[in-house]
């Protein structure tokens, strides 16, 4: 017998053997190419630049992975996120948004971190003198100034705590116009539609069309985190869980997060 016919008897006896005693056959199949995930983030409107400027370098060590952004208000994210629209990762301007969700076991045991910090500050257009603190609020050129909705903009909410402390709210209440996320309140400010506004430094530090009067005092707001987390309802939970890890550790990320004056650890 030549060997050709040799091999193919045992091959031949090896798979009888094989369907006599019950075993499937498996036959190798070729590997699979990694499928593409995609991922949502839902994000506070002040991370949208530093984000927007991390995307391409995640994706430069997972070209898999397709990250798009659902910026807006923290508090209008947190609702759309209860009402079961689809989210991979939530980060907050607040830690009030994402205790909310926590409570209501919406998140991934966990998964939460804090990604960066950040300051509150008085602007006003570029082309405006004579306002040099929060006091200047009162005067009379001062028609409107713009602040978060406190509801659901965490930066109108810690606007609203300066001001009390302050003891201006009373007395400036009706002039205040108040904008769905803080990018509109710096675009009411850039346009002149606003004589004044409360903005983080980071959303300052971005137009050219604004300056800085002042920085609110810590003492008088709530800690300004950016705490994050994993939604339970995504559906890709070990890929959100690694952008996650990555937001909160990576020296890249903290490098940008920096470029565009967040407070980093």
């Amino acid at each position: 017998m030549k060997r050709r016919d040799i091999l193919a008897f045992i091959s031949v006896a090896i798979a009888s053997w094989f369907l006599a005693i019950g075993l499937p056959l498996v036959t190798p199949e070729p590997v699979a190419a990694q499928s593409n995930v995609n991922l949502l983030v839902s994000a506070a409107a002040s991370l949208k630049d530093a984000l927007e400027e991390i995307k391409p370098l995640y994706q430069q060590s997972k070209a898999n992975v397709n990250i798009s952004y659902n910026f807006g208000a923290s508090g209008a994210l947190q609702q759309q996120i209860e009402q079961g629209a689809p989210a991979d990762i939530f980060i907050s301007a607040a830690k009030r948004q994402v205790d909310a969700l926590e409570q209501k076991q919406l998140l991934v045991p966990g998964t939460r971190s804090i990604l960066a910090k950040n300051r509150l500050v008085l602007v006003v257009p570029k082309n405006v003198s004579g306002v040099t603190s929060f006091y200047n609020l009162k005067d009379e050129k001062i028609k409107r100034i713009a602040i978060g909705e406190p509801r659901s903009v965490p930066a109108g909410q810690y606007a609203e705590q300066v001001l009390q402390k302050l003891k201006l709210l009373p007395q400036i209440k009706p002039k205040l116009v108040y904008a769905n996320n803080v990018r509109q309140v710096l675009a009411s400010v850039e346009s002149g539609n606003a004589d004044a506004g409360l903005v983080y430094v980071t959303d300052a530090k971005i137009s050219d069309k604004v300056k800085v009067v002042v920085a609110a005092d810590e003492k008088y707001h709530s800690a300004i985190i950016y705490p994050l987390a994993v939604v339970k309802s995504s559906k890709n939970i070990d890929a959100a869980k690694e952008f996650a890890q990555y937001l909160a550790t990576s020296s890249q990320v903290k490098a940008v997060l920096k470029k565009y004056g967040f407070i980093v650890s």
